[in-house]
């Protein structure tokens, strides 16, 4: 049994947990969440979690990453923090080569295997059965996208940073929408689209450029509330504002050009996953015929999409088990 440092690090939140990791199971012994932007760096989080009374001195250290890890450093995407395994090592007194940093998403593909049946939620079947590359695509506070190779020795995660590949509109709307965007943004990506913040950037747009109207209420609750992506989705799903629920509807259907793409690279014929924080939310709409027949629109590669098994992973813990996962057999 090995006593591992595990920590998912996103933009919003940190969940960090002590696990004890045997090759038949990885028990969670105790774990916290904190809210990242609280924070100065990302070792202040490790050393007030070695401070709580439950937790036990590790054996090695496993870290998910949002960012491209390089070199055993991470300059985080959507955080203003760089961390190295060599800076872990020292705060939490362990050798720096019991220390491994990877990618969150890699890591949720790390965490899969982990997963009951109830974490994950089929949305369309597909033709189960058929071997292959899987992926995953997840928008939460940004966009992460990974990979599964497979061979005759199973599954093989790796990272990749394709929600920053450029977004390309398709329709006339879309590039309407590009071309609001890109006055702020001189490259515009996937995921200035597809995550938590493209929420208000769409609404934005449909207010602002195609003079959809904005309900006085709804106005004021945006201005009170720290979060607008989520008074925007939570009025779009409850149907209580036609320009949330557009909003909801055009964040939805790029997501699912987006996936469709990611698909096609990967020729993940094995399965295509969504993580992130946003799709257990908005289930309605990924369940919705629209979200699919979008997803299959992709030409003369369609009869191919059609036949990938598309799922939710509902547990927000599956990048913490392949993060102790990996820190106890990936160095």
């Amino acid at each position: 049994m090995q006593r591992v440092l595990a920590a998912d690090v996103g933009g919003t939140k940190v969940n960090m947990a002590l696990c004890y990791v045997t090759d038949e199971k990885i028990e969670i012994i105790h774990s916290v969440k904190y809210a990242s932007q609280q924070y100065a760096s990302f070792t202040d989080i490790i050393k007030a979690f070695l401070a709580e009374e439950k937790v036990e001195q590790p054996d090695k250290i496993g870290i998910g990453v949002a960012g491209p890890v390089i070199d055993n450093t991470v300059e985080f995407t959507n955080l203003n923090w760089v961390v190295s395994a060599k800076e872990i090592a020292e705060v939490a007194g362990v050798p720096v080569e019991h220390v491994a940093l990877i990618n969150d998403l890699e890591a949720t593909a790390y965490g899969l295997p982990c997963l009951s049946d109830d974490d994950i939620l089929t949305i369309h079947a597909g033709e189960p059965g058929h071997s292959g590359n899987a992926a995953i695509i997840a928008p939460g506070t940004g966009l992460g996208e990974a990979g599964l190779f497979y061979d005759s020795n199973g599954y093989h995660p790796f990272a990749t940073e394709g929600g920053h590949c450029e977004f390309a509109p398709r329709t006339e709307m879309e590039a309407q929408l590009f071309s609001y965007l890109k006055v702020k943004h001189r490259r515009v990506s996937w995921e200035h689209v597809v995550a938590g913040p493209g929420i208000y950037r769409l609404y934005y747009f449909l207010r602002d450029v195609l003079k959809r109207e904005e309900p006085e209420w709804l106005k004021k609750e945006i201005e009170e509330k720290g979060d607008p992506s989520a008074v925007i989705s939570e009025a779009g799903l409850q149907k209580r504002a036609p320009i949330c629920e557009e909003v909801m509807q055009l964040f939805v259907q790029q997501l699912a050009r987006e996936a469709s793409s990611l698909v096609l690279k990967m020729k993940a014929t094995g399965g295509l996953f969504f993580g992130g924080g946003i799709p257990p939310k908005i289930l309605p709409l990924l369940k919705d015929p629209n979200f699919y027949e979008t997803f299959i629109d992709c030409g003369r590669m369609q009869e191919l999409v059609a036949k990938v098994p598309v799922k939710i992973i509902l547990n927000d813990k599956s990048a913490l088990y392949g993060a102790a996962y990996y820190g106890a057999y990936g160095l």
